[in-house]
């Protein structure tokens, strides 16, 4: 029975530390990037799409003060800095220049949300290989073992093969986790950049119905007159 309390998981944890401890850091790091984009990413789309619907609404009403107070007040989110950064310039800058504007807006917003994932894109690639580190650590203790003792029974590289199989499991486990995630991620990002270039250009078309409609109910005025 001895032998068996030997092999505990635990235990076996513990022996491979040399491969095991860097992995369980890195699948709390791995799992605290996870818990934190899924919680900054949430609802991304959907309010995209209602501040897209609410901004064009003010525009097609000529309303740009409306618009530019609807959008100030959702500067807390991706969709509200770069909609406001194109309705405040709205005025100034043609359409060309506004799809510019919002361009390099979107490109700034989606490179900060995409900045953490590269710790799970590292983590993906590196656990494998730190799992089959342990994993030869594990084996060249079994052989040393066999070979100080003299005798090639099992039992007396049992440990340091459960070791080394302990620490590859280890390993393709967090790169596995992590990798979905990642992924999963990236699909998400890609909504969400679509979801912005598409209100961004709904916005620069709001702006210019407003523009176009402004000379022609001055002309208007002035026939009146």
């Amino acid at each position: 029975m001895e032998p068996t309390a030997n092999l505990s998981m635990l235990a076996m944890i513990q022996q491979g530390w040399l491969a095991t401890y860097p992995l369980i850091l890195m699948s709390i790091v791995s799992l605290t990037v996870i818990a934190e984009r899924l919680w900054s990413l949430r609802n991304l789309v959907g309010g995209t799409a209602e501040l897209t619907r609410g901004v064009h609404a003010d525009l097609a009403r000529g309303d740009v003060a409306a618009a530019a107070e609807r959008t100030e007040a959702a500067r807390g989110s991706a969709s509200g800095r770069v909609f406001a950064e194109v309705v405040r310039q709205g005025g100034a800058l043609d359409a060309e220049e506004l799809a510019d504007l919002g361009a390099e807006r979107r490109f700034e917003e989606m490179e900060h949300l995409k900045r953490p994932l590269w710790i799970l894109g590292t983590v993906a690639s590196s656990a494998p290989f730190i799992g089959l580190f342990g994993t030869v650590v594990g084996i060249i203790k079994a052989f040393h073992n066999m070979a100080a003792l003299g005798s090639g029974g099992f039992a007396v590289v049992a440990s340091g093969i459960s070791e080394a199989l302990v620490a590859t499991a280890l390993g393709l486990g967090v790169a596995i986790i992590a990798l979905i995630f990642y992924n999963y991620f990236q699909v998400r990002l890609d909504r969400i950049e679509a979801a912005l270039s598409i209100g961004t250009a709904r916005v620069i078309e709001g702006l210019r119905t407003v523009g176009s409609s402004a000379p022609r109910k001055a002309r208007v005025a002035d026939g009146l007159r």
